[in-house]
């Protein structure tokens, strides 16, 4: 019997398979951890990779990793990081969202910054509404209260329109979360071409078309309701520069609703009163 178990037994893995068994399992576990050391902006970088990361055209995240890593030697008054500087108003004019709007918000941590404040100034016109937000934001920090009205607009929700006339063939569902140029839905038109709506805001979806629905261009697809994080933000620059005007923009959030955070209605109500103590000085 031992020599027929012996014939029927199932040879053992070689000493080469083993050897890419083992290999495999390993880039399996270091795949992630490479994209997350490569991603990661806590990962702390070297005065030379700052400037190499800082010029990386065809990487816009390294730029951002490095914007990020100025901003915090900035805000604990490291002297070293001024020789970036001319770096943050040169990005004022990068072709990438995401890198204006981060360096918007460097720029905003040194009021003594070389050229910052007229570069903040023209960043007002930016076509991009989280830009030119943020650019208003820093504007306060220099006692600069003309970004009001893009503050203003940082408490408004985004009504998100079609760019051509065609059928919604996919859509997410009212009451979710989505980040800045999160996918919302996906419109069909001309010769089954598809357009990807993307919310230009972070924050939660009021409204969406369904899928199936018709749509002429322009139409309304979306409302998205700013973030709270956003909304904080802004209350709090307006509890420095706000007028009475804009407290019909800032009531709606003294409400105690579900979508309004604690921290956020506490803000409003300070922001409020903070307005009509100034108006009535």
């Amino acid at each position: 019997m031992s020599s027929n178990m012996s014939a029927n037994a199932k040879p053992g893995m070689s000493r080469t398979q083993k050897l890419l068994f083992f290999v495999t399992a390993w880039l399996i576990c270091l795949m992630p951890f490479l994209f997350w050391w490569n991603t990661w902006f806590g990962r702390k970088l070297s005065d030379q990779q700052l400037t190499e990361y800082l010029h990386d055209t065809k990487k816009p995240r390294h730029i951002q990793q490095a914007l990020v890593q100025v901003g915090e030697r900035v805000t604990r008054q490291d002297s070293t990081a001024k020789q970036w500087y001319p770096d943050l108003v040169r990005l004022a004019a990068d072709p990438v969202e995401e890198v204006r709007n981060t360096d918007a918000w460097v720029m905003g941590q040194d009021t003594s910054g070389a050229g910052f404040h007229d570069t903040l100034l023209k960043m007002l016109a930016d076509p991009s509404p989280m830009v030119r937000g943020n650019a208003a934001l820093s504007l306060v920090r220099f006692g600069d209260a003309t970004g009001r009205p893009q503050i203003l607009a940082l408490l408004q929700p985004a009504h998100i329109s079609s760019p051509e006339s065609g059928r919604i063939i996919d859509s997410d569902r009212p009451g979710t979360a989505v980040h800045q140029g999160g996918l919302i839905a996906k419109l069909e038109f001309g010769n089954k071409q598809i357009a990807e709506i993307r919310s230009p805001i972070p924050g939660r979806i009021r409204t969406v078309a369904g899928t199936g629905a018709n749509l002429s261009a322009g139409a309304e697809v979306a409302i998205v309701d700013p973030a709270n994080d956003q909304v904080w933000e802004a209350l709090r620059a307006l509890y420095l520069v706000g007028q009475p005007d804009d407290l019909s923009a800032i009531r709606p959030y003294e409400r105690d609703l579900p979508d309004i955070s604690n921290d956020v209605r506490r803000q409003a109500l300070e922001t409020d009163q903070a307005i009509r103590d100034r108006a009535s000085k």
